[in-house]
């Protein structure tokens, strides 16, 4: 061997080191080290009730989310975005239906082409990444109630979200609520990071993520106004000037590339033409319908438990609740408000509700039951366990019953389920008619589901030929008399659940179908109960009309 400076060098025999082992010696060495290293996780304190728990948490919340996931076809929102993902993967067939920019920023449906791209184009797919982002969000709401008060508020919040009907509903479906409401409690999380550390780095952090909820939907920008509400309120933490333009600044660049996208591709015309119309649409719902919709959707149970923690802490709450309540008074009072309501647009405040009634099961002193030494913790204690028990209880087994394919097409209401018969339908035209072909349906709903399964073009009858009165991302047909009449339209379609909503435009598609001859070439069924029985009633008649 040689020194130099003071190292001893090895001889330069082509080893270094120990000797190489043999290839078998290798393997057995190495499943030596990882035997050790599983046995030393196995036995690390708590770790198996750990595991319990998770099991708990992710079973109910993965098969409420899964179950008879394919049974309904794709409702008209889930037909547009996956159509949207479908075109953003290039896929040829959808290109003509289902433009790239039409009224929302694109995030989830450029993830979704991603799916498409690998695995092709599938609604099903669709759906089975809505539900991965609404498993995350069952994980980030026990990091928020476990961040906030401890570890059994987290356990016990993130299985109230995860069985929660609200929840599981919306997250079964191509909606960009579910994702939106994975990157609004993400920016939670961290600006509750950022109130505990007072490190600015976790404030500009929520900044990107509320950013990353916006660029799935537009309307999460609500939730600045909840981040502004709690800073306003809570001694906690002084926000400094420079912190909050920093943060603004970071969440404008995070939303910078949809504006860009669009003016790049020349449709800036879109987003705003899209928000006029939002803005100046007429109500569909009144001011009291989430009164009437949510708190079933959340949970009677969770809303009593919240309202009555509440008024039990008022004189004693903390910057925990100041936080959690801002984060859900300002969206609800906006969408109160604001005249165009839709079921699922308050979602976000589904997080906030679980971590709120979690904290008042486990954490709200009770009242004495029994002065006995040791009764009193036991008594509370079952007392609690009762209490969680039968909110979790009763929130699965509304989900469960809503998650049946004979109940999940039963409402009419937008944002609650699939819709009976518009798939078959769809894949009806697709191998039936011939390609070309133009169809009318009562409006855009059964439009873009036709239009995805079958690939036909297909016009709204409701749609206004007013600007100022329709959708700007739907063509009207301004004159379906002459249109028939010149051959332009070969097709009718009227379906039950349009019909339901708009009874003149029911009534004016079926006058077209009787005077131009209207001949019925396909019918989708349901049955419905009735006092005499089951009953078979036609949910879409597709007609064949002649001039």
């Amino acid at each position: 061997m040689t020194v130099t400076s003071g190292r001893v060098e090895p001889p330069d025999d082509g080893f270094h080191g120990a000797l190489p082992l043999a290839p078998e010696r290798q393997r057995n060495a190495g499943n030596v080290v990882a035997t050790g290293v599983v046995r030393r996780v196995l036995r690390r304190p708590g770790f198996l009730p750990t595991v319990v728990v998770a099991l708990l948490v992710a079973v109910p919340a993965l098969v409420l989310r899964v179950w008879a996931l394919d049974s309904l076809g794709l409702n008209s929102d889930e037909a547009v975005y996956a159509g949207q993902g479908a075109s953003l993967a290039r896929d040829p067939a959808f290109l003509p239906y289902f433009p790239v920019f039409r009224a929302h920023p694109l995030l989830f449906q450029s993830l979704l082409s991603l799916e498409y791209r690998i695995f092709g184009v599938s609604p099903l797919g669709g759906r089975l990444l809505s539900v991965a982002f609404g498993l995350a969000t069952v994980a980030l709401t026990y990091a928020i109630g476990n961040r906030l008060y401890g570890k059994r508020v987290g356990v016990l919040a993130a299985l109230l979200i995860g069985v929660m009907p609200y929840m599981v509903v919306v997250n079964r479906q191509v909606l960009l609520d579910g994702p939106m409401v994975f990157f609004t409690s993400l920016a939670l999380y961290l600006l509750i990071r950022f109130v505990q550390t007072e490190r600015a780095g976790w404030l500009y952090a929520a900044a990107v993520a509320l950013g990353l909820a916006t660029l799935t939907k537009e309307t999460a920008i609500l939730l600045v106004g909840g981040a502004y509400a709690f800073f306003a309120l809570t001694r906690k933490t002084r926000l400094r000037l420079t912190q909050a333009a920093l943060a603004l600044g970071v969440l404008f660049l995070t939303v910078l590339p949809y504006p860009v996208s669009l003016k790049l591709a020349g449709n800036s015309s879109t987003g705003g033409a899209f928000l006029v119309w939002q803005l100046l649409r007429r109500a569909n719902h009144s001011w009291g319908f989430y009164l009437e919709v949510v708190p079933p959707a959340l949970g009677l149970g969770v809303v009593g438990v919240v309202v009555v923690g509440l008024l039990l802490l008022r004189r004693s709450l903390t910057w925990s609740e100041h936080l959690l309540v801002s984060w859900i008074t300002v969206p609800s009072l906006f969408f109160t408000i604001w005249a165009v309501k839709g079921f699922q647009y308050l979602l976000p405040i589904a997080v906030p509700m679980a971590v709120l009634a979690a904290m008042v099961v486990v954490s709200v002193p009770l009242p004495q039951v029994n002065r006995k030494a040791g009764a009193h913790s036991v008594t509370t204690a079952g007392l609690r366990g009762v209490v969680a028990v039968a909110l979790v209880a009763s929130l699965a087994a509304t989900s469960w019953v809503r998650v049946q394919p004979s109940t999940a097409g039963s409402s009419f209401l937008a944002g609650t389920g699939g819709v009976p018969g518009g798939r078959e339908a769809g894949q009806w035209v697709d191998e039936n008619l011939p390609e070309g072909v133009t169809m009318l349906a009562l409006g855009p709903s059964m439009a873009n589901i036709i239009q995805f399964y079958g690939q036909r073009r297909v016009y709204g009858l409701s749609v206004s030929p007013n600007p100022l009165s329709r959708n700007p991302v739907y063509d009207p047909v301004h004159n379906p008399d002459l249109s028939i009449r010149h051959s332009d339209l070969q097709f009718l379609v009227w379906d039950s659940f349009s019909a339901e909503r708009s009874p003149f435009f029911s009534d004016r598609l079926l006058s077209y179908a009787e005077r131009y001859h209207g001949r019925i070439v396909h019918q989708e069924f349901i049955n419905v109960e009735t006092n005499q029985g089951s009953v078979r009633r036609p949910v879409i008649i597709i007609y064949e009309v002649r001039p």
